[in-house]
C-alpha cells in the first residue's frame, strides 16, 4: 500500500512538472501574422518595446507632440486613429518576429524606397505649404522628409530636426551658411529673420524655390521702398534685383556683387563721362583730373537714386 502511494505521489509530481510543456507541446501552433496585418493594441503594442524616452524612435515623446493629439481626428493618434500603425504600417507580423523589414522604417538605411517613405508624410500633407512638393528642387534632389523632420519629438514646431528652420536648411547649404558670415549679408545668422522668408522648402514653381513668384516680388516683400513704380526708373532695378545684388552675403557694401565704379560699368560705358576706370590718369592731377568723387563712393556720388526717382529733374537719377 505503502508502495502503490508512493508511485502515485511520484506521478503526480511529474505530471505537475511536466505539464507545462506537454501543454505547449500539444497547443496547436499560432499562424504567422500576414505582411498586412495591424496588431490588436496599437501603440500598446509598440510600447512594449519602443519606451525608452531617450531613444530617437521613443514612441514616449511622440505622445507629446501634435500627431499624438488624440483631440484632433486627423491626427494618427485622432478617433478611430491607426496610431503608430498610420505611418509605420501594418505591425502585427513586426511585432511577432521583431523584424524591422516587416514595417516602415525612415532611417537613412532603410530598405523602404525614399519615395515610398515621403509618400508616408505626403498622404496627410497634401495641401497649404506641401502642395508644389513634387515641384520643388528638393523632391528632385532626393531629399527625405526625415533629413529635416524628427516626428518623435515631445516640442518643436513643425517637428524640425534642428533648432530652427535655418539651421535645418544651412546643414546642407554649406556655402550660404559661409555667405551668411559674410560683412554684409541678411541677418539670418543672428536669427533675426529666417531662410523660409524667401524661399519655401516644401516647393515652389518658382525659381529656387522661391516664396514669391519671381526675385523682385520676393525682395519687395521687405524692401517695399524699392518697388515703385517711380516716374524715373533704373532698368536693371525692375529687371532683376540680384543683377547687382547677391542675396545671401557679400564682403562689400549692399551686399553688391561688384564694387562700383565697376558694377556700374558692366552696362555703362565711361567713354565721354568723368566715371572711367580707376588709373593713374584718373586720378586727380591727371589728364583726367576732377575725378575725384570717383575714387571715394563712385558713381553714387552723384547718382544717388541708383532704384529711380519720382524728382521732375531725376532723369540721370541724380535725385
Amino acid at each position: 500500500m505503502k508502495t502503490l502511494t508512493s508511485l502515485t505521489s511520484a506521478l503526480c509530481l511529474w505530471v505537475a512538472l511536466a505539464w507545462p510543456a506537454l501543454a505547449q507541446t500539444a497547443a496547436p501552433a499560432q499562424p504567422m501574422p500576414s505582411p498586412t496585418q495591424y496588431t490588436a493594441n496599437g501603440a500598446d503594442t509598440c510600447l512594449e518595446c519602443h519606451d525608452d524616452e531617450s531613444a530617437s524612435y521613443s514612441a514616449q515623446a511622440l505622445f507629446k507632440s501634435r500627431h499624438a493629439h488624440r483631440g484632433d481626428k486627423r491626427t494618427p493618434f485622432g478617433a478611430g486613429g491607426l496610431q503608430c500603425e498610420a505611418c509605420h504600417g501594418p505591425g502585427a507580423l513586426h511585432s511577432r518576429n521583431k523584424r524591422a523589414s516587416a514595417i516602415v522604417n525612415f532611417k537613412a538605411d532603410s530598405k523602404v524606397s525614399l519615395a515610398q517613405r515621403n509618400q508616408v508624410c505626403l498622404t496627410c500633407h497634401q495641401s497649404g505649404s506641401t502642395a508644389a512638393w513634387h515641384a520643388g528642387a528638393h523632391e528632385r534632389g532626393d531629399v527625405a522628409c526625415t533629413d529635416c523632420h524628427k516626428v518623435h519629438r515631445e516640442h518643436g514646431d513643425p517637428m524640425l530636426a534642428k533648432a530652427s528652420a535655418s539651421q535645418a536648411c544651412l546643414a546642407c547649404h554649406q556655402t550660404q551658411r559661409a555667405d551668411f558670415h559674410k560683412a554684409s549679408t541678411h541677418p539670418v545668422a543672428r536669427g533675426k529673420m529666417g531662410c523660409t522668408d524667401c524661399h519655401t522648402p516644401h516647393g515652389s514653381s518658382a525659381p529656387a524655390m522661391l516664396a514669391k513668384a519671381t526675385l523682385n516680388q520676393t525682395c519687395y516683400s521687405c524692401h517695399a521702398d524699392k518697388r515703385g513704380p517711380v516716374l524715373w526708373e533704373h532698368a536693371p532695378v525692375t529687371e532683376d534685383c540680384s543683377l547687382c545684388h547677391t542675396p545671401h552675403g557679400s564682403v562689400r557694401p549692399a551686399l553688391l556683387t561688384k564694387s562700383a565704379p565697376l558694377l556700374c560699368q558692366q552696362c555703362h560705358s565711361p567713354s565721354g563721362h568723368p566715371s572711367v576706370p580707376r588709373t593713374s590718369r584718373s586720378l586727380p592731377g591727371g589728364p583726367n583730373g576732377g575725378t575725384a568723387m570717383l575714387v571715394g563712393n563712385s558713381c553714387t556720388n552723384c547718382h544717388t537714386q541708383v532704384h529711380g526717382s519720382n524728382h521732375p529733374s531725376g532723369a540721370k537719377l541724380l535725385r
